[in-house]
């Protein structure tokens, strides 16, 4: 099941984003998108969709004139002692929005000290997460998740995992080859979505893309039963568009 790259991939325009942002916190009257074009230079093409995303996910608003300002997202993500608070109820508002959207359970992870993580998810009745077991942690070569924080790690970080969680053949799919695995990790594009397929448990496949927020190594994924696999294509592609909402609150 081939993806292909998209042009450029939702989390490099995050940085954009950001520049966007600190023009209408600057113009605290309001600004014009023809302001915002000529004070970040981002042309008018890239801009309109950037700020439809920005209103959409509540970062900024759009008042009478036709100018924009600060929206709530914003002036929570910025809100003192209660920033976490925010940013994590924030997050949980976008994963059960993709959850829904994907038809799918979402999932945000962290490589953190050394191990995943599993930082936040979204499921439901309808959309189960993955039943895991085998831990995490123990199977980076193996899940969606993993396999997409490994591609972030160099050389020597990768090895060091597997010294502490070994290959193991988890089901028939499983790549145990570490040679292997670090080809195909090493000749994944960044603008592509890391599958699974039935390679951490029978029954599930699953995808992840990055979602780097300076130095910090993350993804977010989704799962689905195998019997929906004709869908992960199309799931996968939304995953990838919606990463940047996601991205944007972490960078903030």
């Amino acid at each position: 099941m081939a993806l292909k790259p998209e042009p450029t991939a939702p989390f490099h325009s995050v940085q954009y984003a950001l520049r966007v942002l600190e023009t209408v916190a600057r113009h605290t009257g309001g600004v014009t998108d023809v302001q915002i074009a000529r004070e970040t230079g981002l042309p008018a093409v890239h801009l309109a969709p950037m700020l439809l995303m920005l209103r959409r996910e509540g970062y900024v608003l759009q008042v009478s004139d036709g100018a924009y300002a600060i929206g709530d997202s914003l002036v929570l993500l910025g809100s003192g002692i209660d920033k976490q608070q925010a940013l994590q109820h924030k997050l949980q508002d976008t994963l059960d929005r993709l959850r829904d959207s994907v038809g799918a359970a979402v999932y945000i992870s962290r490589y953190v000290d050394g191990e995943v993580k599993i930082t936040q998810f979204a499921d439901s009745p309808r959309t189960p997460k993955v039943h895991e077991w085998v831990d995490f942690r123990s199977a980076a070569h193996a899940s969606a998740v993993g396999k997409c924080l490994l591609t972030q790690l160099d050389q020597n970080g990768r090895r060091d995992h597997l010294s502490r969680h070994k290959i193991a053949r988890l089901t028939s799919k499983t790549i145990v080859n570490e040679r292997i695995l670090f080809s195909k990790l090493d000749s994944q594009p960044a603008t592509v979505p890391v599958l699974d397929l039935q390679e951490y448990a029978v029954g599930t496949v699953c995808a992840a893309v990055p979602i780097t927020a300076g130095a910090s190594v993350g993804c977010l994924a989704l799962s689905m039963p195998v019997e929906h696999a004709h869908r992960l294509r199309a799931a996968a592609d939304t995953l990838n568009r919606k990463a940047a909402p996601l991205l944007l609150s972490l960078a903030l």
